[in-house]
């Protein structure tokens, strides 16, 4: 394990992650959500998603959420594409920083964007070549890096090709996605070891999902692997609607208490996160599994 670092970067993923497995809510709801999440001093969030309205149901409406996303200017937001078509259209709504997500198993890439891993690996260098002709950051997320509801387990090759793919074509960053929440502190630590040498000075980031009770300990091996940038949604809101059983993104508030214990800085208030989940869990009208929410802080001496 690499020393720790002094600073790790959260982007809270709720509003997209976080509601596309949900029933839709009003727009009204969402921007009440946005507003709790960034009083948290959040620097980054991921807003929404411009992908087909009949797969996704909950984000339909990215174009009118991106319109308000002006009012936060201390945030950086970014949006989730499937295809260049997506991506032309949330460069056109005023987003400046894109993620392409790539499935590295074939079954789970079919069932999210209807294409084989290798078609949809070929269109990275199209979707960059979109986004920097208009002063627009990629960013490409490789899914199902660990293992697919479908395939079982992914080969590392897989994830080292597309993560080649992705640097050959030119991405701002990478970062690699336990889907459905099998990973473990070994299988992470020991495939960041064969994914960071592979991308050079290109940022490396983790995604990781709380579904089977291993995604702070894995969130927190990739930190101790040299992963400084980590994905969360306040109150562990979220899935994946195209993998079978995954939940619960790591909550923003609990991985922020374990950092912040650990000596390491973020820029998300703790007590503020706890606020902005129980939004969350209002406005879906549901429980949330985060484990502070329901827990809290201890009372400091």
């Amino acid at each position: 394990m690499n020393e720790l670092p002094n600073h790790v970067d959260i982007r809270d993923v709720s509003l997209r992650d976080g509601l596309q497995i949900e029933n839709p809510i009003p727009l009204s709801a969402k921007l009440e959500l946005l507003a709790a999440v960034a009083a948290t001093g959040v620097r980054e969030m991921e807003a929404t998603a411009f992908v087909s309205p009949s797969k996704v149901p909950a984000l339909a409406d990215a174009a009118e959420l991106a319109a308000a996303l002006h009012g936060f200017p201390d945030i950086e937001f970014s949006a989730l594409v499937a295809s260049p078509n997506g991506a032309k259209r949330a460069i056109a709504a005023g987003l400046r920083s894109i993620e392409y997500v790539v499935s590295a198993a074939d079954s789970h890439s079919r069932a999210n964007v209807g294409r084989t891993s290798a078609e949809a690996t070929a269109q990275i260098a199209e979707i960059v070549a979109i986004a920097h002709d208009s002063g627009v950051t990629v960013e490409a997320i490789i899914a199902t890096a660990w293992d697919c509801p479908y395939d079982g387990p992914t080969p590392s090759g897989r994830v080292l090709d597309i993560a080649d793919a992705a640097v050959q074509a030119g991405v701002d960053r990478l970062a690699i996605a336990d889907t459905i929440g099998t990973a473990t502190p070994r299988r992470v630590t020991e495939l960041v070891g064969l994914v960071r040498p592979r991308v050079g000075d290109i940022p490396l980031g983790a995604h990781f999902h709380n579904t089977r009770g291993a995604g702070l300990a894995s969130a927190y091996a990739a930190v101790g692997a040299g992963i400084t940038r980590l994905d969360a949604s306040v109150g562990g809101l979220g899935g994946c609607p195209f993998a079978p059983g995954a939940s619960g993104n790591i909550a923003t508030e609990d991985l922020v208490y374990l950092l912040r214990d650990s000596g390491i800085h973020v820029d998300v208030d703790l007590d503020a996160a706890i606020a902005a989940a129980r939004v969350a869990q209002d406005v879906v009208g549901h429980g949330l599994p985060g484990s502070l929410l329901r827990a809290g802080d201890r009372i400091l001496g």
